[in-house]
């Protein structure tokens, strides 16, 4: 890491600077144990401890170029938070806090079929306005992840494999730099800046707002199957075989779990182990109905949700928990997927193994797997599958978790790519200079440090999945 004056050196801010910070914004200012404080600073993933000298909770683009200014003057990282599914690295006692939610503001352009997201924004948010006049985001699976954040860190969902990551339809991002100035970032005005914000995410500097391109969805055909522990195996392996064979416009993923007999957990899942097969196509009813037929012939299912559906209920087809967690993540991409890799998923996490980690796995290819028209930092790689590996802490299974987070690793070392995606690269895990690596190719990496190096020489935007300037020792 580059240099940073200790807290020694430091003194604490008196209250005639937290006055100066309170009155030259428009949002709140909160210090260590004042109310409101906890509540800024809580994410998602609890695994990270934010315990910032101060927060600013920014209502405005002026509020950030003012707080990246203050921070600046004081020598101190700018940490940034909407929604902490993210989290990466601890805000400590030498960061200044933005936490963006208040920033929420969603306009959308129908005829030119874009939407413009300020930085606090959520999908779920977005959909609702979007599908007002037939259109859809390239969001995530979560409708209650932050948009701004996903979308620079590359962003895949239901619809990705027919267009592509969500960071190739950007068309403009507004952005606040180490030296406190609101810049605009498009194909033709700072270019490089704009290439590196897609993919390298907060690295360069605090996103103020993106405009981004919609498409003309407003349904789909989705939603899950989920086989008994007695149909598990022979379900995968067929699923590895069908997928194979699949058009870009259906998506697909899978999860395996012993569901608990707890109240909202349908009552054909309760207590009971079983195959979640996802599923999204984008085309016809009639024709997904085609599709996932085969699927369906297969073995009586505990639970069929596939219909067609409004797109604004896309994220019933994943129902992730929304409820947050001291979460420890391991991610990477698989070389391939048959009937070999099937064997090793089985063994980690099918019927009657009881794993601490649970295996979720999505298919990628498609446009997921082609450069895109406006090139970005985000690597587009040929691997089919996407291993997201993830086990809860705090609960009296930490050994357990790091145990079989090991074994998973170990389990599918052979077809390992060696390449990973950022947004899925969450916790405290894995967040050192090589690991983050992983997630572009070696030019793209080389790139993005001599960019770190031009745009934020002192590594004030480093409470992140850290892009060092080339002047720091990885």
């Amino acid at each position: 890491m580059s240099e940073h004056r200790s807290e020694s050196d430091k003194a604490a801010l008196s209250p005639e600077e937290v006055r100066k910070l309170a009155d030259s914004v428009t949002g709140e200012v909160f210090l260590p144990d004042e109310p409101g404080y906890t509540e800024r600073v809580n994410g998602f993933d609890r695994a990270v401890e934010h315990r910032p000298a101060v927060v600013v909770a920014v209502a405005n683009a002026q509020d950030v170029v003012t707080s990246v200014g203050f921070a600046r003057d004081h020598d101190w990282a700018v940490a940034v938070q909407t929604t902490g599914h993210g989290a990466a690295l601890p805000a400590d006692e030498n960061t200044l806090f933005l936490a963006t939610r208040g920033m929420n503001g969603v306009e959308v352009d129908p005829e030119r079929r874009v939407a413009r997201l300020e930085a606090g924004v959520l999908w779920e948010e977005v959909l609702p306005a979007a599908a007002e006049h037939g259109l859809a985001p390239l969001n995530g699976s979560a409708p209650f992840v932050g948009a701004v954040s996903y979308t620079l860190g590359g962003g895949i969902g239901v619809l990705s494999r027919r267009h592509g990551y969500a960071a190739d339809h950007v068309r403009r991002i507004e952005v606040v730099t180490a030296d406190g100035e609101l810049r605009v970032a498009t194909q033709e005005e700072n270019a490089d800046l704009f290439w590196a914000l897609r993919g390298g995410k907060g690295n360069f500097g605090v996103v103020t707002a993106i405009e981004v391109e919609l498409f003309e969805v407003s349904r789909i055909y989705g939603g899950g199957l989920f086989f008994p522990a007695e149909s598990a195996a022979e379900a995968l392996h067929f699923y590895s075989e069908w997928a194979a064979g699949m058009p870009e416009e259906m998506s697909s993923s899978f999860f395996m779990l012993d569901w608990p007999d707890a109240d909202g957990v349908p009552q054909e899942l309760r207590g009971k182990f079983a195959l979640h097969l996802r599923l999204c196509y984008l085309g016809s009813p009639e024709e997904g109905e085609r599709l996932v037929q085969p699927l369906r012939d297969l073995a009586p299912t505990l639970l069929d949700t596939v219909v067609d559906m409004p797109y604004t209920e896309v994220g019933t087809i994943h129902n992730d928990p929304p409820t947050p967690g001291c979460y420890h993540i391991n991610t990477f991409q698989l070389s391939r997927f048959d009937h070999e890799v099937v064997d090793a998923v089985l063994a980690q996490v099918g019927p009657g193994k009881k794993s601490a980690v649970g295996l979720e796995l999505r298919q990628l290819g498609g446009a997921l797997a082609r450069p895109p028209k406006v090139p970005n930092a985000v690597a587009h790689v040929d691997a089919p599958f996407q291993v997201y590996a993830a086990g809860v802490l705090g609960v009296g299974e930490d050994d357990a978790v790091l145990a079989d987070q090991d074994r998973v690793g170990e389990l599918f070392e052979r077809w390992d790519s060696g390449t990973r995606m950022l947004n899925f690269m969450a916790g405290v895990a894995h967040t050192d200079a090589a690991y983050v690596s992983q997630a572009y190719t070696p030019e793209a990496y080389a790139r993005l440090r001599a960019l770190k190096t031009t745009w934020d020489p002192g590594n004030m935007f480093r409470v992140n999945h850290n892009i060092p300037p080339v002047s720091t020792e990885v």
